[in-house]
């Protein structure tokens, strides 16, 4: 399937379209019984990932968000019904460069008369935690970004990624083979605690395309996004899916810095990780909203746990 080029289509502008929120938005759009055209931005154009949209129908402009590039932001967002925005804290490195370009995407937003800016938000622990818990500025900056929209008077929507089924495989949230074949999950909060869970480039773009299309959603609405589960019980769906051994391992602050460093994370990402991690332990990943209350009134059924661990190829836990 490919995007629409009828002019009677909706607009959609997809920021971020070869990562993965922004490609799962752009696939959900192209997959939808409604007609879409669709603009994706990306800082390079070149990329093989750009070119295999183009060959889907998607207009691909090459714009970074940043300052200097305004008027070109703000060229690439006039006429369309629809903007996805979303930011990466892995690129931008600081809070306020994260804040930063956030409020350029809504300024340009504004100012091109968007009628529905869709915001890939989160929580804020340093709120949640009534300022006990700072260190988690990826989760901080994306709530002052969604605060500034709320002020800014654009009509808007808040559609938060929960955490990344793709974590099991890779990077210092990955599953360890150990040696007897079976894995071992390290994390500095009890196996008890419960974490939405996306397979992010299959099914966040559901979740956003049910927000532009099914009624009483749209401008005003949030949709939580994923599965609720405990780690627990993931590794217990992990053992039964693949017949193998999944144990969890709790640590504390210090081994938990060990774990971080060994995988390549910048050294400031185990006090980021740490504080995420007690933050969802204390005060839940969504605070203390009530998920499947917030799905069910969007008309939205997550797939399963064990429905996203099909999804996956078959060598996958080898």
């Amino acid at each position: 399937m490919v995007a629409s080029t009828e002019s009677s289509s909706r607009l959609v502008v997809v920021i971020g379209v070869t990562g993965q929120q922004g490609g799962s938005v752009a696939n959900a759009l192209i997959d939808s019984a409604k007609p879409y055209r669709i603009i994706g931005l990306t800082r390079d154009a070149s990329k093989p990932k750009a070119k295999a949209w183009t060959e889907r129908g998607v207009n691909i402009l090459q714009v970074n968000i940043s300052a200097e590039n305004g008027s070109s932001i703000i060229k690439a967002f006039e006429g369309a019904d629809v903007v996805f925005a979303v930011t990466s804290a892995g690129d931008l490195r600081t809070k306020e460069s994260e804040i930063d370009q956030g409020k350029l995407m809504v300024d340009s937003a504004k100012a091109a008369k968007v009628k529905l800016f869709i915001w890939s938000n989160l929580e804020s622990p340093a709120k949640w935690s009534k300022g006990q818990l700072t260190a988690v500025w990826p989760f901080d900056s994306k709530a002052e970004i969604a605060d500034y929209l709320r002020e800014s008077g654009i009509p808007h929507a808040l559609v938060p990624a929960g955490g990344y089924f793709s974590n099991f495989f890779g990077g210092a949230l990955a599953l360890v083979k150990q040696p007897d074949g079976g894995f071992t999950l390290t994390k500095p909060c009890p196996a008890t605690t419960v974490v939405p869970i996306v397979d992010i480039p299959h099914d966040y773009g559901t979740y956003v395309r049910a927000v532009i299309e099914n009624p009483g959603m749209g401008a005003g609405s949030e949709l939580l996004t994923g599965t609720m589960i405990s780690y627990e019980d993931q590794l217990a769906q992990l053992s039964k899916f693949t017949g193998k051994k999944f144990t969890f391992r709790q640590v504390d602050r210090e081994e938990w810095y060990k774990v971080v460093n060994l995988t390549g994370y910048p050294p400031q990402f185990g006090d980021v990780l740490y504080e995420m991690y007690e933050f969802t332990s204390k005060y839940g990943y969504y605070g203390d909203k009530d998920v499947s209350a917030n799905q069910k009134a969007a008309g939205v059924t997550p797939p399963t746990f064990m429905e996203m661990l099909q999804n996956q190829k078959p060598d996958a836990f080898d």
